[in-house]
This record gives structure tokens, sequence and C-alpha cells, in this order.
């Protein structure tokens, strides 16, 4: 859960990505700080960075991570 908090916090840190998150998600602002602990949100965030490829790398460099352990992250919220 914490991987998928650090990735929620890096999206959010561009607007037009934080903007591209909720229009796609369809999560609302208040849904997102609300959910912001709840598997099924931090899954969907994940599987929001899976989307977009570039995104997820860059996601992924920027966490010291490996793309793959974030879509590991994806499936164990999931199936939480």
């Amino acid at each position: 859960m914490a991987l998928a908090l650090q990735a929620l916090i890096w999206t959010l840190q561009s607007p037009s990505r934080a903007e591209r998150l909720l229009a796609l998600t369809g999560l609302s602002v208040e849904e997102l700080r609300g959910g912001a602990g709840e598997p099924g949100v931090l899954a969907a965030i994940l599987s929001f960075l899976e989307g977009h490829e570039a995104d997820l790398i860059e996601c992924a460099e920027s966490l010291d991570v490996r793309p793959e352990s974030l879509v590991a992250a994806r499936r164990v919220l999931e199936a939480a």
C-alpha cells in the first residue's frame, strides 16, 4: 500500500496528470481524498499509470522501483 500511496503523491505533483487521473478514473477530488487509503482507490491509481506507459516508467524511476513493482502492487490491491 505504501508504494501505491507514493505513486499517488507522484501523480498529483503534476496538475495536468492529476486532471487526467480524475477524468479517466471518474474519481472526484473528494473521493480521492477520502479513499486515498482504500485498496480500490489505490488500485485505480496504479491502473491509471499502467494505462499510460510513459507515466508508469517515469513514476517508477522517480520512486526508484521497477515498473513491474507498480503492476504487482496493483494486483495485490485488487485482490484485497
